[in-house]
């Protein structure tokens, strides 16, 4: 993961670890939270459907406290 997010191709990766395929390499690849939340940023929105729920500051003080 650290070599993707250091821009490193995944075909590249998938060479020096030896596997002979990218799908093989695909199985090892688990995106951080950090990683999801950048990916989702780049995505515009889709007319008609449900934007992504932002919790209020209220509501995260209340959770704070549980």
């Amino acid at each position: 993961m650290h070599l993707l997010q250091s821009g490193v191709d995944l075909a590249v990766i998938a060479l020096w670890l030896g596997h002979e395929s990218i799908q093989t390499t695909n199985i090892y690849i688990t995106a951080d939270l950090a990683s999801k939340e950048k990916a989702l940023e780049r995505l515009d929105p889709v007319p008609g459907r449900f934007s992504r729920y932002r919790p209020t500051d209220r509501l995260m003080a209340f959770l704070a406290t549980l």
